[in-house]
C-alpha cells in the first residue's frame, strides 16, 4: 500500500507545517495529505480548520488573515510539540520546498461559496502552471466544489471524502466523475474496494494509526492509507519486506507482492 503522511506528519510533528512535512521527507515519505483554506488575500494555506483558534494563539477566521499574517504564527498549539515556532505555510511554499514528491491529496473544507470559489480558481491555476495532474489531486466533502474543480478543467483528477455510509459514497464518487475515493477507514469493506477499482477509482482510508488495521485494509485492498505516523509506518513495511526477502525460498516477486506500493491513481 502506498502510505500517506496525514497533514504531513500530524503524529510526529506539527500539523500542516513545512519541518513536519520536511521531517517525513527525510524518511522517505514522498505522499501526502494535507488540508487548504483561502487566505484574506485569497491564497490557498495549509490549515485544517476555518480558524486558527486550534493549533495557534490567535483567533479568528483564517479568511481574516493575510497569508503573510499567517505565516508569523506560531501553529505549534493542541499539536506535536516542536522545538521552534512555525507559521502556517501556503501551498506553494510546499511546492517550492521538494521537486519529487510523488503526489499529494489537496482536501478542500466546506466553507462559504464565494470563498471555495475563488480557491476553486487558484487551485486549478496552481495545478496547471505546475503541471501538476499527475502529481495531484484535489479532494473534498464538499461535492459542489469537486463539481467547479471538474468544470473547470477535466484533466484535474478529484476525490470524494466520505464520511459516513449515506449516501452511498461509492456511487456519490462514480457519479461527480471522481478518482478518487477518499473514505473513513471503518466504513471501508473488502466488497467496496473491489467495486470501486472495477469503476477505476483509487481507494484511500484514513486516518489509520494501527498496524493492525493497516494490514486488514491491506488485505481488503485498499490502495493508500493516510496515516499520523507515515514514517514509523513505512518502517514496519521496509522492514517486513526485508524480512521476506531473507527467507529461504521466498521468491523476490513474491516478497515485493506483500508489500505493495499500488499506483497513485
Amino acid at each position: 500500500m502506498i502510505v500517506y503522511g496525514h497533514r504531513g506528519a500530524k503524529g510526529e510533528a506539527p500539523e500542516n507545517t513545512l519541518p513536519g512535512f520536511v521531517h517525513a521527507y527525510r524518511h522517505g515519505i514522498r505522499h501526502f495529505e494535507l488540508d487548504l483554506v483561502l487566505s484574506k488575500d485569497g491564497t490557498p494555506v495549509m490549515v485544517h480548520d476555518l480558524t486558527v483558534d486550534r493549533t495557534t494563539s490567535q483567533k479568528g477566521s483564517v479568511g481574516n488573515y493575510t497569508a503573510t499574517e499567517l505565516a508569523e504564527m506560531d501553529a505549534r498549539h493542541n499539536t506535536s510539540s516542536w522545538p521552534r515556532k512555525i507559521g502556517i505555510p501556503t501551498l506553494e511554499d510546499l511546492l517550492d520546498q521538494f521537486d519529487d514528491l510523488e503526489h499529494l491529496q489537496l482536501e478542500v473544507k466546506k466553507d462559504s461559496r464565494q470563498r471555495l470559489n475563488i480557491l476553486c480558481n487558484r487551485l486549478t491555476e496552481i495545478i496547471q502552471r505546475r503541471d501538476l495532474y499527475q502529481k495531484a489531486a484535489i479532494t473534498s466533502s464538499d461535492t459542489w466544489f469537486l463539481k467547479q474543480i471538474r468544470r473547470r478543467n477535466k484533466n484535474i483528477r478529484i476525490g470524494f471524502v466520505a464520511e459516513r455510509k449515506f449516501p452511498r459514497p461509492l456511487n456519490l464518487a462514480t457519479r461527480l466523475g471522481c478518482d478518487y475515493l477518499c473514505i473513513n477507514w471503518k466504513l471501508c469493506s473488502k466488497g467496496m474496494v473491489e467495486q470501486a477499482h472495477r469503476r477505476g477509482l483509487h481507494v484511500s482510508t484514513w486516518t489509520v494509526n494501527r498496524i493492525h488495521d493497516m494490514l486488514q485494509l491491506e488485505e481488503a485492498g485498499v490502495d493508500s492509507i493516510i496515516t499520523d505516523y507515515p514514517t514509523s509506518t513505512r518502517m514496519f513495511f521496509d522492514n517486513r519486506s526485508r524480512a521476506l526477502l531473507s527467507l529461504p525460498n521466498t521468491p523476490r516477486s513474491a516478497a515485493s507482492d506483500n508489500n505493495t506500493l499500488p499506483r497513485t491513481g
